[in-house]
């Protein structure tokens, strides 16, 4: 019997300043607020509980907000004391999640938007079917180093006709 698949919920990102991470997802990729930034503790509340199950005791505090997309996929965003940066930022060997991809019909005007507010732009907007569709994409990288990409159009779409033949 074949498993119905599931709705994706949420991905948590950890960023080093939590205020300005807000900003930037709210205000250049139109993200909603469910949650402002919020201090959490290491204690014993239901949530410092959870928190220790998840990163072990000795994590102390940290501090989180909770977004959300048009499509009601959230974004938690975590801000830790003494975070850092990888070395590298995109350790596509490294297993696990490397990135996320936000859709958005005008890429290269998410790209204007992400750049000009401190962000980079990876690589060339590609086509993925050159001269037939209009299915676009990028990689980008937030002001914090976060990379993720844009789609033109939704994941069904851009893969449905097998992009890689």
């Amino acid at each position: 019997m074949q498993t119905a698949p599931r709705a994706f919920s949420h991905i948590g990102l950890s960023v080093p300043d939590l205020d300005a991470a807000v900003k930037f997802y709210t205000g250049v990729l139109g993200l909603y607020t469910i949650m402002e930034p919020t201090s959490v503790i290491e204690d014993d509340s239901a949530v410092g509980i959870m928190c220790t199950d998840v990163f072990g005791p000795g994590w102390d505090s940290l501090r989180i907000a909770h977004l959300a997309t048009a499509d009601r996929v959230g974004i938690e965003l975590f801000e830790f004391p003494d975070n850092y940066a990888p070395d590298n930022n995109l350790d596509h060997k490294r297993l696990g999640t490397f990135h996320f991809c936000v859709q958005d019909p005008d890429v290269e005007g998410l790209i204007e938007k992400i750049v000009a507010a401190g962000g980079k732009q990876r690589m060339p907007v590609r086509e993925y079917y050159p001269g037939e569709k209009p299915y676009r994409m990028c990689y980008v990288e937030d002001p914090f180093g976060i990379v993720f990409e844009i789609y033109s159009h939704s994941y069904e779409l851009t893969y449905s006709e097998g992009a890689y033949s």
